[in-house]
């Protein structure tokens, strides 16, 4: 039975609900340990470049499937998690069955027959590979996804809040009343698509909407760009003893804000309380960001408003995650539509980081591997991944959106 929708949120491309085929393994087994650790995804990267009539998509997606099953493809994390939605926007566009099966195999290890999850969700970090059990309930109808979707969506009842509302990063002493615009994306795209499929929706979208708001009222400073994090108690070591913030403005930071917003703008209704605040927000960070884009590469830079210094770096993941928000953005008319050709730059940026081997399977460069808070020289010296799930699933996400909005040409 071909089952409701899941709202723009979950894709830029209209859904064809498909029913889950049951197939065998789709790749053999791994010898590599996950992208985040192998020292393996440091090494050069072959330097065949890639033509833009390819179906990188596809490709990305059938080389990570080839070098990992859903077995050693790593733990329940985000990253896993990011990627793994990237994967499902592929399925959604090709309805190739391998990539939906490997999914659910992935989440199975995680979810009894019951709906158990053994997760404590006391990061936001934790709850964004919740995304993936929306969809699997969306295309499976099993009732045991959505028992698991709402154990996040219960914890949130009690989860810390800074005392205007803000979720902290972890419910930890070593994250207490800290907002990192990295949360942004971890809990705000679940909470809107867990409300359109289950009809919770009075709650999610104004606790979504109402999160980015009070995470971009902190961050967000006079240059529109975002401080990587905010400590309301000023106990951090990072932390300005005046204003709480974190030192520099980290890329992948400032993505991760940046797609949380447009996926909650898509979701939320017109008449949201917070939607006008959030696009002053998004509409000041995209000028921001169209100011500090490197013009001889069109990426971004790991620290963004340091360019300058030859020690820092265009980073490919944040890069990804700026094109699809800014041609999203554009497309959606949240933007000016002068913002598609900032993205589109952006998108040939990170085509350039993308190469073939000689086994025919693709290497993204140039990914930085997961940071915390820190200052300038913690964030340029963080190493470069080949291949890191971070920058796997920010190039999937974009390339369906660039391909949908016609970034191909």
């Amino acid at each position: 039975m071909r089952r409701r929708r899941l709202r723009a949120a979950l894709s830029t491309a209209a859904l064809a609900t498909a029913a889950l085929a049951v197939l065998p393994a789709a790749v053999p087994p791994a010898a590599a340990a996950p992208p985040t650790t192998a020292p393996a995804l440091r090494a050069a990267v072959p330097s065949s470049r890639p033509a833009a009539a390819r179906d990188w998509s596809t490709a990305v997606v059938d080389s990570t499937m080839a070098r990992y099953t859903p077995q050693t493809i790593g733990g329940w994390s985000y990253p896993v998690g990011l990627y793994l939605y990237g994967q499902y926007l592929v399925y959604r566009r090709t309805h190739d069955p391998r990539l939906l099966s490997y999914i659910k195999a992935y989440v199975d290890r995680f979810v009894s027959a019951d709906g158990g999850i053994g997760q404590s969700f006391d990061s936001l970090d934790s709850m964004q590979a919740g995304r993936l059990l929306v969809i699997l309930h969306h295309e499976t109808g099993q009732d045991r996804y959505r028992k698991a979707a709402q154990k996040i969506r219960d914890r949130l009842n009690t989860y810390p809040r800074t005392s205007d509302g803000g979720f902290w990063h972890a419910d930890t002493s070593s994250r207490a009343h800290q907002l990192w615009a990295d949360g942004a994306y971890m809990v705000n795209p679940f909470l809107v698509e867990y409300g359109q499929e289950f009809h919770d929706g009075a709650y999610t979208n104004g606790e979504a909407a109402r999160q980015l708001y009070v995470y971009g009222h902190h961050l967000q400073v006079a240059s529109g760009l975002l401080r990587h994090a905010y400590d309301e108690s000023r106990s951090a070591s990072w932390a300005d003893p005046a204003t709480g913030l974190a030192p520099e403005h980290w890329c992948r930071a400032v993505g991760w804000y940046a797609m949380a917003t447009v996926n909650v703008l898509d979701a939320i209704p017109a008449n949201q309380q917070y939607r006008p605040q959030l696009l002053n927000i998004f509409r000041t960070l995209a000028s921001a960001l169209e100011k500090y884009q490197d013009p001889a590469s069109g990426r971004w830079f790991q620290v963004i408003d340091k360019g300058d210094r030859p020690d820092n770096w265009t980073e490919t993941s944040c890069s990804s995650m700026f094109a699809y928000a800014l041609d999203r953005g554009a497309q959606q008319g949240y933007l000016d539509g002068h913002f598609r050709s900032v993205a589109r730059r952006g998108y040939q940026g990170v085509l350039a980081r993308l190469s073939l081997g000689t086994d025919g399977r693709t290497a993204l460069s140039d990914i930085s591997v997961g940071t915390n808070v820190g200052d300038y020289a913690y964030y340029a010296a963080r190493p470069r991944a080949v291949n890191d799930f971070h920058g796997l699933g920010a190039f999937l996400i974009m390339n369906e959106q660039l391909r949908e909005d016609g970034g191909m040409s």
